[in-house]
């Protein structure tokens, strides 16, 4: 028996597993992932987060300052350079259980780099800011449902996402079943690929739906909100620092691209349980 905590952001879901030292789950199994994030006969989850510490993670935490690394997997097991929900439900328990101070900014390390949570007002219960780093504006490529397809652009923001505008008048409905995993090129994204369908709701505000590879269709997804956010300021050619709403089926995120070119996400976190498990 092991201890867990579950959480989400915008109703992006995860298992948390406290690991500090790295002594409990060793290298953590796909198989036992997918078991925990199972909807039926596990917890459920779109992904688990292990709280290691930095010093006990090798090589994926080499160079950063920051104490503790949120270790990301996908449900299907796979391992993800980046979580931008993830890492705000992650900040949220190390806040709750006292292992960093929420009055000051809060490094967190993870395989895409160190993300600065800062969290509103210095409470540990308000909505946490994370700075999600420098954006990397990519080719145009395209993605496909069915017999239908889209123009797309690939955004990075740690891990790679296609972003495609549905068009004046359209319906997020009108993408069909995304859990089925949308067409991508597999010599643009080797490794798979976040697909974002968006829609344009006024200036400064989209709606969107996400597939995430390697979990299918999730209620957000923080790093997909960010892309969706780079690639609609850059079709509006919108200055800097000018504040987009992007809307998600399980929430809201505040999303800024700053004058020196960073990325901030602004949103709730919430652990609701934990437990114990033989999963």
């Amino acid at each position: 028996m092991y201890p867990f905590l579950k959480g989400h952001g915008t109703e992006n879901d995860f298992v948390l597993l406290p690991d500090p030292d790295g002594s409990v789950h060793g290298e953590l199994s796909a198989a036992r992932v997918r078991a925990l994030c199972g909807r039926r006969a596990g917890l459920g989850g779109d992904g688990v987060l292990r709280v290691i510490r930095t010093s006990a993670v090798g090589d994926a935490g080499a160079g950063q300052d920051a104490t503790w690394f949120m270790d990301y997997r996908n449900a299907d097991g796979s391992v993800s350079e980046m979580c931008g929900n993830g890492v705000r439900v992650f900040g949220r328990h190390l806040a709750e259980q006292g292992l960093v101070d929420p009055a000051a900014p809060v490094p967190v390390a993870t395989r895409a780099g160190t993300k600065v949570l800062t969290f509103a007002g210095g409470a540990a219960d308000g909505e946490i800011t994370v700075d999600m780093g420098i954006p990397k504006v990519l080719e145009e490529t395209s993605v496909a449902i069915g017999e239908r397809s889209w123009p797309a652009l690939h955004v990075d923001m740690g891990n790679p996402h296609a972003v495609a505008f549905l068009g004046e008048g359209a319906d997020l409905a009108d993408v069909g079943p995304l859990l089925e995993a949308p067409r991508h090129d597999p010599a643009v994204y080797p490794a798979g690929v976040n697909v974002e369908f968006v829609v344009r709701r006024a200036p400064g505000h989209v709606a969107m739906r996400v597939h995430e590879r390697g979990s299918g269709e999730t209620r957000s997804c923080g790093t997909g909100a960010c892309a969706v956010m780079v690639a609609t300021a850059l079709a509006d050619r919108a200055p800097r620092d000018t504040a987009y709403r992007v809307d998600l089926p399980g929430g809201t995120l505040r999303i800024t691209w700053t004058a020196d070119d960073r990325i901030l996400m602004t949103g709730p976190a919430v652990v609701v349980a934990e437990g114990v498990t033989d999963l």
